[in-house]
């Protein structure tokens, strides 16, 4: 009778660590707009994502594969690696701003971000598209047809989407650092929550 109590305490006690281990990632898979340039750990926008997925029943562990500078090209290459080694439930795919301002191809940029949304649902995972917008000093048709981008992936291969990660924050200059391009920690909870209202856990 006591050895079946002390078993029962010890399944018991190894239990969370077992749910957290099972819990369904999520990997964001973005550019310094998701890796947090110029913010502390804590205060980018993934991490506070983490937070409030934790908090959820069943929790998520969000896994953030980010790399500040990265273009669709490198994620194309590092992606299939990145799957193998977190096998995500889902993946936020947040990259193309960096295309956009070193004014690579459109066409590369569109079909980069079509293999790496073939190659997340070959995996099993779900995808999520997050679109960015050039400034208008680009000129209206690169920036039309940059955008479009987005709205036509995400319609074809039937992903969530989010249009514009920048839109609570875009005509609030103060939400920006220095630089003009990379968000506050104030505006953290902004994107957060943008991407949270559109996402649909699966």
């Amino acid at each position: 009778m006591r050895r079946n109590l002390w078993l029962g305490l010890f399944f018991l006690a190894l239990l969370p660590n077992a749910q957290a281990r099972e819990a369904p990632v999520l990997l964001i898979f973005g550019d310094s707009l998701s890796a947090g340039y110029g913010l502390p750990a804590n205060a980018a926008w993934p991490s506070l994502l983490q937070n409030e997925l934790a908090r959820r029943t069943p929790p998520w562990q969000v896994v953030n594969a980010s790399i500040s500078g990265e273009t669709t090209a490198g994620g194309l290459t590092r992606l299939p690696a990145t799957l193998k080694a977190h096998k995500p439930r889902q993946v936020i795919l947040e990259l193309g701003a960096n295309d956009g301002l070193r004014g690579l191809p459109i066409a590369d940029m569109e079909k980069n971000l079509a293999g790496m949304i073939r190659t997340i649902q070959a995996s099993g995972a779900s995808v999520h598209l997050i679109g960015m917008r050039m400034p208008t000093n680009y000129g209206a048709d690169y920036t039309g047809k940059f955008a479009a981008v987005y709205e036509k992936l995400a319609r074809e291969y039937k992903t969530g989407f989010t249009p514009f990660l920048l839109a609570p924050i875009i005509n609030r200059p103060e939400l920006f650092q220095a630089d003009d391009m990379h968000p506050t920690a104030a505006a953290g909870p902004l994107l957060m929550q943008l991407v949270l209202k559109d996402l649909k856990l699966k």
